[in-house]
C-alpha cells in the first residue's frame, strides 16, 4: 500500500514538473501588446459658429469644435484668409477647438474664406484634415468659385513655395502697386495654389513674395510674378469613377460608381515668378584697398561710367579703367606711382544717381580715399617675408653637414605676378588655355610663349593664337587647332608677360594630352519651335550649365560631350546679350522664357543623338525633372495603411 502511495505521489511530482514547465513556456511566448489599432481618420468637424457658409454674419470670431482633441501645424505658413487682411488674424487651438479672431473690420457684402490646407491634425496621430476651407459671406450671397494653377521662378522652373498669389479685379496695371488683393492664396511646395470664393467677373493675376505684409508690390527686392491674360473663373459639372473597397485594408473591390463633382476653372494657371533687377541707382560703396587701385561699387547697371576730376592730382589719362559689362563695378588703376603714393586721394566724382522721383539726374560727390593697407604695411610685409626666409635660411645652413653634398638655394625670394591659369594635363578640344592676372599687363611678349606638340617622339612647334577675352580687362586665352590624341608642351618663359607695376611672371611648363574623338559623344537637338533669339544649355546633375548652343536651322548641336546624363533647357535671348534676364513689372515685361526638355539623356562615347523637342508637348510645370529640382515637394502626411501593417505583423 505505501509502495503504490509512493508512486502515486511520483507521478503527480512529474506532473507537477510538465504543468510548470508549459506555463512557463507560455509565458516566455506572450506577445507585446500593441495596444489595439491605430487610429486613422481625420477629425471630424461637428459645430462651428457662425455656420459654415453662413450668410448676412457679422461676427469675427470663428469657431470650429471637432469630434477629438486637435493641433495646428506651421499656421502662420498654411492658413490664410481672404480678402488680405492688413491686421495679423489670431488663429489658435483650445482642446477640441480651433479659433480664429478676424481683426480687421469686416468688409459689407463681402465673402470670407479661411483656408487651413492640411494645418489641422489630430493631437495624438497626427491625422490631416486635409484641403480644409471655412467660409462665410457678410451678404445675403456667398461667393463658391476658384481658381487654381502654379508658381515658378521664372529663371529656372523651379516650384516656388509660400509666395502670395491673389486677384485684382481692378484690370489698370497700378492696381498691383497701389490696392491690396481682392482675394488670396498660398502656394504649398509644389508651387501650387487655390484661390477661394471668387466672385462672377474677371481678373489679374499676380504673385508676390510680400515683404512688408501690405499685399501690395512695394519694393524692388519682392519676388513677383503676373498674368498677361485676363481671368474669368467658371465650372461645370464632370462625372468621376470612385472606387469602394470591401474594406479599410482591403485591396478588394467592391463597388465603382460614377460621382458627380463641381470642376472649376482655370485650373492650370502658371505664373512666372522674377524679381527685378535693381532700378534706383546709387553709388553703395567705394574703397581703396591697395595704393595702386581704388573702386565704385553702383546698385545698378549704368550706361556711362563716371566722371573723376582730382582735387589733389591730375585726373587726366590717369588710370586704366576695369568695368562690369553693366557698369554696376569700376576698378580704377592709377597709372602713375606718383600719384598712387599719395596718402589720401580727393576727388569730385560724377556720375548718374536717382532722386527721389526715381529720375536719373547728374551727381557729384566729393571723396576722399585713402588704401586700406598702406604702403608703409606693404614694405613689412615684404620685409617680415624677407627675415623669415633668411632665418630659415640659416637654419638650413647649420643643419648642413660638412661633406653634403646638396647645395642650398641662398638666392633671396622673387616677388613674382600672380596668375591663375588653366593649363589642365588633360585638355577637351573645344577647350582653350585661359590666364587670368592680378594687374593689368603693361607688355606681353608671345616670342617667350612655345607650344610643341610631340610627333614620332620630335617636338614640333605648334601654331597658336594668345589674346585678350572680350570686355575682360586681365584675361587672356591661347587658342590652337588641338590635334584629337596628340601630346602637347606648353612653356611660358620668365618674361614672357609684365605687369603694370613692374612685377613680372615665373616661367610655367605644362604637358597636355588632348582627348581622342572616340571619348566624346555628339548631341543634336531639334526644337523646330524656336527661334534665332533662343540658347539652349546643357546641364549637369546639379542643373549647373556645362555647355551652350544657339539655335540656327531648327536645331542646337553640342559636339565632344563627355559621356554622361545630362539635362538640357533654353532660354529666348529677346535682347541678344548670351545670358538670361529677368523681367520689368513696370513696363509689363515678362522675364525671358524658360523651357526643360522633360527627360534625362544618358550620352555614350562615340554616339551621335538626335533627340525632338516639342517645348509645349509637356506643360510647363511639369517640365523640369525632379532629379534636378531643388524644391522638392514636401511628403504627403498620410497614415493610412497602418493598421494592415499591423496586422500582416500579427500573423508573421
Amino acid at each position: 500500500m505505501n509502495e503504490k502511495r509512493r508512486q502515486h505521489l511520483r507521478q503527480m511530482r512529474w506532473m507537477t514538473c510538465i504543468l510548470l514547465a508549459l506555463m512557463v513556456y507560455a509565458c516566455a511566448s506572450i506577445g507585446t501588446p500593441d495596444g489595439g489599432p491605430y487610429d486613422e481618420d481625420p477629425p471630424v468637424l461637428l459645430k462651428c459658429s457662425p455656420q459654415l457658409y453662413a450668410t448676412n454674419n457679422k461676427q469675427k470670431k470663428i469657431s470650429l469644435t471637432f469630434d477629438e482633441f486637435v493641433q495646428l501645424e506651421n499656421a502662420n505658413e498654411k492658413v490664410v484668409v481672404s480678402p488680405p487682411q492688413i491686421e495679423t488674424p489670431e488663429v489658435k487651438t483650445s482642446g477640441k477647438r480651433v479659433e480664429v479672431e478676424l481683426l480687421d473690420s469686416l468688409r459689407a457684402n463681402t465673402t470670407y474664406t479661411i483656408d487651413f490646407s492640411d494645418a489641422i491634425v489630430d493631437n495624438n496621430e497626427g491625422n490631416p484634415l486635409g484641403d480644409f476651407a471655412f467660409a462665410f459671406s457678410t451678404g445675403e450671397t456667398i461667393d463658391t468659385l476658384q481658381v487654381s494653377g502654379t508658381v515658378l521662378d521664372a529663371s529656372n522652373l523651379e516650384p516656388v513655395k509660400g509666395i502670395l498669389v491673389g486677384l485684382h479685379s481692378n484690370l489698370a496695371d497700378s492696381a498691383f502697386t497701389t490696392q491690396p488683393f481682392v482675394r488670396v492664396a498660398r502656394t504649398d511646395s509644389r508651387g501650387r495654389f487655390t484661390i477661394r470664393g471668387i466672385a462672377p467677373g474677371v481678373y489679374h493675376a499676380y504673385a508676390l513674395q510680400d515683404v512688408d505684409q501690405n499685399f501690395i508690390f512695394s519694393q524692388k527686392s519682392e519676388m513677383i510674378a503676373f498674368s498677361d491674360d485676363t481671368i474669368r473663373p467658371s465650372f461645370d459639372f464632370r462625372t468621376r469613377q470612385d472606387t469602394l473597397w470591401l474594406g479599410a485594408d482591403s485591396i478588394a473591390i467592391d463597388t465603382i460608381k460614377s460621382v458627380e463633382y463641381t470642376h472649376f476653372m482655370p485650373d492650370d494657371i502658371v505664373l512666372r515668378a522674377f524679381t527685378e533687377q535693381p532700378t534706383t541707382q546709387y553709388m553703395v560703396k567705394q574703397e581703396r584697398t591697395v595704393p595702386h587701385k581704388f573702386s565704385f561699387y553702383f546698385s545698378a547697371p549704368a550706361d556711362t561710367l563716371p566722371r573723376i576730376e582730382g582735387m589733389n592730382f591730375d585726373a587726366t589719362d590717369a588710370f586704366i579703367v576695369e568695368h562690369t559689362p553693366k557698369n554696376d563695378t569700376i576698378d580704377y588703376w592709377i597709372k602713375d606711382s606718383l600719384v598712387y603714393n599719395i596718402d589720401t586721394l580727393r576727388m569730385r566724382v560724377t556720375y548718374m544717381a536717382s532722386d527721389t522721383l526715381n529720375r536719373l539726374v547728374l551727381q557729384t560727390d566729393t571723396l576722399e580715399m585713402a588704401p586700406r593697407t598702406t604702403r608703409q604695411q606693404i614694405a613689412k610685409q615684404k620685409a617680415d617675408k624677407l627675415a623669415e626666409w633668411e632665418k630659415e635660411l640659416k637654419r638650413k645652413l647649420r643643419r648642413r653637414k660638412k661633406n653634403d653634398s646638396i647645395p642650398v638655394d641662398t638666392t633671396p625670394p622673387i616677388e613674382f605676378l600672380k596668375v591663375s591659369s588653366e593649363m589642365p594635363s588633360t585638355l577637351e578640344l573645344y577647350q582653350n588655355i585661359d590666364f587670368t592676372f592680378d594687374e593689368p599687363l603693361a607688355s606681353i611678349d608671345t616670342a617667350f610663349i612655345h607650344l610643341t606638340e610631340t610627333v614620332d617622339s620630335v617636338e614640333v612647334d605648334a601654331p597658336f593664337v594668345f589674346r585678350q577675352k572680350a570686355g575682360k580687362l586681365r584675361s587672356y586665352e591661347l587658342l590652337a587647332e588641338w590635334h584629337p590624341g596628340a601630346q602637347y608642351t606648353l612653356r611660358v618663359d620668365s618674361m614672357a608677360f609684365t605687369g603694370w607695376y613692374g612685377l613680372y611672371t615665373n616661367k610655367m611648363e605644362q604637358s597636355i594630352k588632348v582627348r581622342t574623338l572616340e571619348e566624346y559623344a555628339s548631341l543634336f537637338m531639334k526644337v523646330p519651335e524656336g527661334d534665332t533669339t533662343v540658347v539652349v544649355q546643357l546641364l549637369d546633375g546639379q542643373d549647373a550649365v556645362v555647355r551652350q548652343a544657339r539655335w540656327a536651322d531648327g536645331r542646337a548641336d553640342f559636339f565632344f560631350i563627355n559621356p554622361g546624363k545630362y539635362y538640357v533647357r533654353l532660354f529666348f535671348d529677346r535682347n541678344g546679350n548670351g545670358s538670361w534676364d529677368t523681367g520689368l513689372y513696370e513696363d509689363h515685361r515678362q522675364a525671358e522664357e524658360v523651357y526643360y526638355y522633360p527627360q534625362a539623356l544618358d550620352l555614350k562615347a562615340q554616339w551621335d543623338v538626335e533627340q525632338d523637342w516639342s517645348l509645349r508637348a509637356t506643360p510647363v510645370n511639369r517640365q523640369k525633372p525632379l532629379e534636378i529640382t531643388k524644391q522638392k515637394p514636401d511628403e504627403k502626411k498620410s497614415v493610412k495603411g497602418r493598421n494592415a501593417e499591423r496586422e500582416r505583423k500579427k500573423r508573421q
